[in-house]
């Protein structure tokens, strides 16, 4: 018995045009379910809000509040520009990776692929913003540390491409890993009652996954956290010119 076959991304709708696979699967499923709840979530939210704050209030003022001071604080007024894509970043991948712990829906973020594509338009942003803010030629010349020798910077331009590149690969697979682990050990520790074929060995399963789906939803908020901080660290530096 193939545990991780539980894991896979099965197509739910197929779907192609001139040849190009568009289809539906599991995972998108619970993406799109996401994106509803987290418009449903700030439209009650923004339509019921009063001057004391209930429950889910008090909570998306937070989740705002915390995102604009600790991670776009180094762009004083214009951490606005930047918070409403923060903020959907976030919530989206939050919700995602809490809708995966529910036995029947597949996280999308245990899929390297989707999480490739995350990091991709972050990546594109970044750039893109890059050059908006400071020029072509001024963000290009950002990408040198400044008091370099002219000698040496262009031995160090290349190696800063590498690392710019190398940034989408680590957020995407750090997220992917985290996510796909720790459902895998949820569904190896549920396959040890069909391995024994015995009841007596229910309890220790059932123990192992409240642990682990306690540290899940730990992790789910861990590295929603991580990969928005790190997207936003830099875009601060790309729209800095002291990068």
């Amino acid at each position: 018995m193939n545990v991780l076959e539980h894991l896979k991304q099965v197509k739910i709708i197929e779907l192609s045009i001139s040849g190009l696979d568009i289809s539906i699967t599991n995972g998108m499923i619970t993406g799109y379910l996401a994106v509803f709840l987290i418009i449903l979530f700030f439209f009650i939210v923004s339509k019921r809000a009063k001057l004391v704050p209930n429950l889910p209030q008090t909570i998306a003022e937070f989740l705002i509040q915390f995102i604009q001071t600790e991670m776009l604080a180094p762009l004083g007024e214009e951490a606005r520009i930047w918070l409403p894509f923060i903020v959907s970043l976030f919530s989206y991948i939050l919700i995602c990776n809490l809708l995966g712990i529910i036995p029947g829906l597949l996280p999308p973020t245990s899929n390297i692929n989707f999480t490739a594509t995350l990091a991709i338009i972050v990546f594109l942003i970044v750039q893109i913003a890059g050059i908006k803010k400071q020029g072509f030629i001024g963000y290009m010349k950002s990408l040198v540390p400044p008091g370099v020798p002219v000698f040496l910077a262009p031995f160090l331009f290349p190696i800063e491409i590498i690392g710019q590149l190398a940034r989408p690969f680590s957020l995407s697979v750090r997220l992917f890993a985290n996510m796909f682990a720790g459902h895998a050990i949820i569904l190896t520790l549920i396959s040890l009652i069909f391995v024994f074929k015995s009841f007596l060995v229910i309890p220790f399963p059932v123990i192992g996954n409240v642990a682990i789906l306690a540290f899940e939803i730990f992790v789910s908020f861990i590295q929603a956290f991580i990969f928005t901080f790190l997207s936003a660290s830099y875009i601060i530096g790309a729209v800095q010119a002291e990068h």
